[in-house]
């Protein structure tokens, strides 16, 4: 068994429990967490399991580490901590894990990630033997491994785009939403995540990734943004109040130019009401859904929707993100020490899972 820590026990390291846990080759041995308030708590309870896992949450960082995991899943947010979230793994790879997380946008195409989260980690791995996967949903496999599989199906193929459609209201992270995607801000107020540049850097790597895979050489990545302000005031189940007039949707692309045209798309619209922006592209059922389209010969259309935590739409989205960093840890065990990428680790099968009693 592969000994697994899961560190952060947030959205996504509810998922990674959950995860770890109804894996057949994995062995949950800790759970680390930051909020004092949840130390001592049994690992099933903060995944929301009807059971306990015998696993009691530390902040003990060291400890655990010193332990000599094999694997860590490095769970907690790195949006607004990216110089944090980089140097809790490499703390992980220097004390020898394989390590897998969605934190960092910018080492999801290693190849091309700036040096600043680049060196780091490649001096970790020299010191400690350790690995580190790093990938999400969107972006992650929702534009790699998918558009690529299905661009495998065309005969002829003029475009790829990649959605991610959705309302944001179902995703539990207010800081995310309000400030750094901007939802109920003033039209004046600047979105980080929508500031010139920052596009290209969280999902540029996907479009690098896409076009390696394709065998075809960017002429650039470009960037449109669009946003539409909420004719009325909402009120939302899980984010509270967003006044009319404050921003209640956006919709950007991050394009890869191929000989002078938009040839692999990222497309990204997200409202926070669905009685926002309603000529932009839907979800068939309003709620999210991932699809990718690819523009050919035949043309092919996939919509991918997951639910997880009382059918909502983003805790399936993070689990299905954890599903495929936690299917790659065994084949990272017996891989050379190094960063890899989603090129690099093929999408595994649920091996030994079909049938199995859900945890």
């Amino acid at each position: 068994m592969i000994s697994t820590v899961v560190w952060g026990t947030g959205n996504v390291g509810r998922a990674a429990i959950r995860a770890v846990e109804a894996h057949p080759a994995l062995e949950l041995t800790a759970v680390l967490v930051h909020n004092p308030a949840k130390v001592g708590r049994d690992a099933g309870e903060l995944a929301g399991l009807d059971h306990a896992l015998g696993v009691a949450a530390t902040d003990g960082i060291d400890a655990v580490l010193a332990a000599g995991p094999d694997a860590v899943v490095y769970a907690a947010s790195g949006d607004i901590r990216p110089d944090d979230a980089l140097a809790d793994i490499v703390k992980a790879i220097r004390a020898g894990a394989v390590v897998v997380s969605p934190a960092l946008y910018p080492l999801y195409d290693q190849r091309n990630a700036p040096p600043e989260f680049r060196d780091p980690v490649l001096a970790a791995i020299a010191a400690g033997g350790g690995s580190l996967f790093a990938s999400g949903v969107d972006p992650g496999w929702g534009n790699d491994v998918l558009p690529l599989l299905i661009s495998g199906l065309g005969t002829t193929v003029d475009a790829i785009r990649c959605q991610e459609i959705f309302d944001y209201s179902t995703y539990d992270q207010p800081d995310s939403v309000r400030y750094l995607v901007g939802m109920g801000q003033p039209m004046d107020y600047e979105p980080m995540m929508l500031l010139p540049s920052i596009p290209t850097m969280v999902w540029g790597g996907q479009i690098r990734l896409m076009a390696r895979a394709l065998g075809v050489e960017l002429d650039e990545i470009r960037e449109t943004v669009d946003r539409r302000a909420l004719d009325t005031t909402v009120t939302t189940r899980t984010m509270g109040e967003f006044e009319a007039g404050s921003q209640g949707a956006i919709r950007f692309e991050v394009q890869g130019i191929v000989e002078g045209e938009p040839r692999i798309v990222i497309e990204h619209v997200t409202r926070i009401h669905p009685s926002c922006a309603p000529d932009w592209p839907t979800p068939p059922d309003g709620a999210g859904a991932h699809r990718v389209v690819i523009e050919g010969r035949p043309r092919i259309e996939v919509t991918v929707e997951a639910t997880d935590e009382g059918e909502n739409r983003s805790a399936g989205g993070n689990a299905t993100a954890v599903g495929r960093l936690v299917s790659a840890i065994d084949w990272l065990m017996e891989a050379e020490p190094g960063i890899y990428d989603a090129l690099d680790i093929p999408l595994r099968p649920a091996v030994g899972k079909l049938g199995r009693k859900q945890p």
